[in-house]
């Protein structure tokens, strides 16, 4: 990459070894190695593995069938002149991911003798891209899988999608009397749409629009658990939760919809309890009292109900550790048996025929399908083996406290040295406001202190006593690698709830990544980082990141996992870094092909979301150029080829380009 960014290094940086292996790799390293380093084996779930040339493959049937070297594939999108940062979508994945869903119900129903089916519903709220739902549509179309609106938007882009008339269309959200005319409307095109009652003002406006139009709707009640499920999103369900009708307001609608005759038209019970349910625990208690609910609404009259929806919350293991709010403690097949067995035994003990079973898995179904691709641009070194120039006698007495402590730190006074250290660098910080310390001895003592935090850690490795003080070294010392993308436009959720989601190389997996990094996007912004990753040893999550040597000679490669769910349509502008690059990549036993690629965003259409003209724009800049070529600041020359990367800019990527 030719820009401003390549190389960056920093002063206190005199050497280019690592941090954690002064530049030294083990010659036993191998691809084995680098999976269980970064856990892909664990949150991988069969669609990515190491290779044995040390790339990630993509796997989408397992290892078994057909791959595609995500680094080789990369390289040849680049050929095509498709530009990093790169979202990487896999059909084939979708496709897997709504097979197994189906086929885990399935397996449950017919182990358990459930008289019922599994209507699953894809809520497109999780990733509205009109390809991925199409891919949705179409992988669904054998499996009965339908769709779930949350809105009227979504509701007019399911109603151009849907084209399997068995397939349920669930309408949620806020609803006005235009999305609910269209939602009963549809019914008249065969479309199997159910609105469901969110708040209880919605039904009277359900029942209006029936007499108006002379329509029978179908109704659901979304019930308001009492459980709370788990995670980030434990607020989604309870008492205060957003939505739902309480016990009392669904014994008002029964009874409501009893006096209008309309009570055939109440099909379905619907609950939901958070997105991302880490433990398969808070999932059962809520079948539970959803169950419950059923039972009870059909005996109190709802005879007519047939469906219950039990929402989303299936999670995706993000790290594989089986025990924090960004993995599951559960497999799908669980999740099916649970589900099933549930509903069967409480409806049994009623003597209430099973209802069909409904649920809004978005994030399972999608999250695994996209990766997305970017390049590494520079580094940030703090770490510094050799030290500065000796004092001599005129330099101030901090100068000489650090060179004494460079000196006699060794492995059994290091404990006083690291506390003598950590005082230093204040009293360095406050010597230079009170003007005691001029900038080159400033300078001196940040070098000086980088140089004795290295040699510290060096002694600390490996020692068992020591490990504290190596924690606290190895997070000081990072490195920054700086990324050619942006957090907030690509995954959002790592900075707004500390979503966590596997990231590593792409390639040299065959290498020891002997350096320890946090990754920087393009922002200004100092939140636009990420500093969270999968620890495989502890099961939690660590600081830094094992990386390899950027060279500058050679481009690097990193890729972040498991970005379908949510990401892409949470990503905001800041910076005014738009939509990156994305293709649709499909894997056969003869190789891949390209099904679509969808161009990111131009400099021109970001900023025409803030309301800028671009025509309006370059006039003003050639009305500028105009007036300092008359004063002489600026020749013809210079300002044509100032409107000329003017116009180029505005008609460019908002990521940073490789020159031609």
């Amino acid at each position: 990459m030719s820009n401003s960014l390549t190389g960056m290094t920093s002063q206190a940086s005199a050497s280019t070894s690592s941090l954690s292996g002064s530049g030294m790799t083990t010659s036993n390293w191998n691809p084995e190695k680098s999976a269980e380093l970064y856990g892909i084996n664990n949150w991988g779930n069969g669609y990515f593995r190491v290779n044995q040339s040390g790339n990630v493959s993509v796997t989408p049937f397992g290892t078994q069938g057909p791959s595609v070297d995500l680094h080789e594939l990369s390289q040849e999108l680049l050929d095509r002149g498709i530009r990093v940062p790169i979202m990487i979508r896999f059909p084939d994945i979708i496709k897997s991911r709504v097979n197994l869903l189906h086929s885990c119900f399935k397996n449950a129903i017919n182990e358990h003798g459930y008289k019922a089916e599994y209507r699953g519903v894809y809520p497109i709220k999780v990733n509205q891209q009109r390809h991925l739902v199409q891919e949705i549509v179409h992988f669904g179309k054998e499996v009965g899988l339908g769709l779930e609106c949350g809105s009227k938007p979504e509701l007019l882009v399911v109603l151009s999608m849907m084209i399997n008339p068995n397939a349920l269309i669930i309408c949620n959200g806020f609803k006005d009397a235009e999305y609910i005319e269209t939602a009963i409307l549809s019914q008249k095109l065969g479309k199997n749409t159910i609105i469901v009652v969110d708040r209880k003002e919605e039904l009277q406006l359900i029942i209006n629009v029936a007499k108006k139009f002379n329509a029978r709707p179908k109704i659901g009640f979304r019930a308001k658990l009492n459980t709370q499920g788990a995670g980030k999103w434990v607020d989604s369900s309870g008492a205060r939760s957003k939505f739902g009708l309480t016990s009392m307001e669904i014994v008002e609608g029964i009874e409501h919809l009893k006096r209008e005759n309309m009570i055939e038209c109440l099909e379905l019970l619907h609950y939901h309890i958070g997105s991302q349910v880490p433990s398969i625990q808070s999932i059962k208690s809520s079948l539970k009292e959803g169950a419950r609910f059923f039972t009870e609404i059909y005996s109190y009259g709802a005879s007519s109900l047939k469906y219950i929806d039990v929402g989303g919350g299936l999670g995706v293991d993000y790290d594989g550790t089986g025990h924090s709010d960004s993995s599951i403690n559960y497999s799908e097949q669980e999740y099916a048996n649970d589900v099933v067995s549930t509903l069967q035994s409480l409806c049994d003990e009623k003597n209430i025929p099973h209802p069909h079973i409904v649920t809004e898995s978005g994030r399972a179904l999608v999250a695994h399908h996209s990766v997305l691709v970017f390049n590494i641009l520079g580094v940030n070194h703090l770490h510094r083996e050799a030290p500065p120039r000796l004092v001599i006698k005129k330099d101030p007495t901090i100068m000489h406290d650090l060179q004494y402590i460079y000196e006699k730190v060794n492995k059994d006074n290091i404990n006083e040295c690291f506390n003598d250290l950590t005082q230093a660098k204040q009293e360095t910080l406050q010597l230079f406001t009170y003007g005691v310390l001029n900038l080159e001895q400033r300078a001196w003592c940040e070098s000086m202190y980088f140089s004795i935090a290295t040699k510290m850690l060096n002694i600390s490795k490996n020692n068992s006593d020591l490990e504290d003080i190596e924690s606290t070294l190895r997070q000081e010392l990072c490195d920054t690698y700086y990324g050619n993308f942006s957090v907030f436009q690509s995954v959002p959720d790592s900075w707004a709830v500390g979503q966590l989601f596997p990231v590593m190389p792409i390639h040299r997996l065959q290498e020891e990544p002997d350096h320890e990094a946090t990754l920087a996007d393009l922002t200004c912004d100092s939140d636009g980082k990420i500093e969270k990753f999968i620890d495989t040893k502890t099961g939690e999550y660590k600081r830094t990141l094992q990386i390899h040597e950027f060279k500058e000679t050679q481009q690097y490669y990193l890729g972040v996992f498991l970005t379908g769910a949510y990401q892409e349509i949470l990503g905001d502008l800041h910076n005014l870094f738009g939509d990156t690059d994305a293709v649709h990549v499909s894997i056969g036993e003869a190789g891949y092909t390209i099904d679509h690629y969808v161009p990111g965003d131009t400099v021109t259409e970001v900023l025409s979301y803030v309301q800028y003209d671009r025509n309006k724009m370059v006039d003003n800049v050639r009305q500028a150029s105009e007036e300092f070529i008359q004063k002489g600041n600026i020749t013809k020359h210079e300002a044509k080829v100032l409107i000329k990367h003017y116009e180029e800019g505005l008609s460019g990527y908002t990521y940073l380009e490789e020159s031609e």
